[in-house]
């Protein structure tokens, strides 16, 4: 069973840093793309950050741009955001989701989620 896990997240103050962790299982990691996504109350949920199955590929949201930096490790089937210099406005729930073959912007794509973690950056 396909199975999406997150972790990592927590209170941080503006300009911290936190390492998001998603375990996967079920499935061989290098044959998806995963994407982290993020959702904050009363707005849509948005992705700002996705890898490809063989790491070759990653891609950021602007808003996230030079801070974040998405990566993988396939023996540990795990992808991991590093989030620094983290703001006020980067408050909300983040989410990692997989889909076969390559790396989409709609979180439509994206057939498999987990539970979501929580990130709050206030002082």
């Amino acid at each position: 069973q396909l199975q999406v896990a997150e972790s990592g997240g927590g209170l941080v103050q503006p300009g911290g840093s936190l390492r998001l962790s998603c375990v996967v299982s079920g499935f061989s990691l290098h044959e998806y793309a995963v994407g982290w996504f993020r959702q904050a109350p009363g707005k849509e949920r948005e992705r700002i950050s996705c890898i490809d199955g063989g790491g070759d590929f990653t891609a950021y949201a602007d808003s996230v741009k030079g801070r974040f930096t998405i990566s993988r490790d396939n023996a540990m089937k795990t992808v991991f955001l590093q989030m620094n210099s983290l703001k006020p406005e980067d408050t909300a729930v983040y989410y990692c989701a997989t889909r076969h073959g390559h790396c989409q912007r709609s979180p439509q794509s994206f057939a498999s989620w987990g539970q979501g973690t929580q990130v709050t950056v206030s002082s």
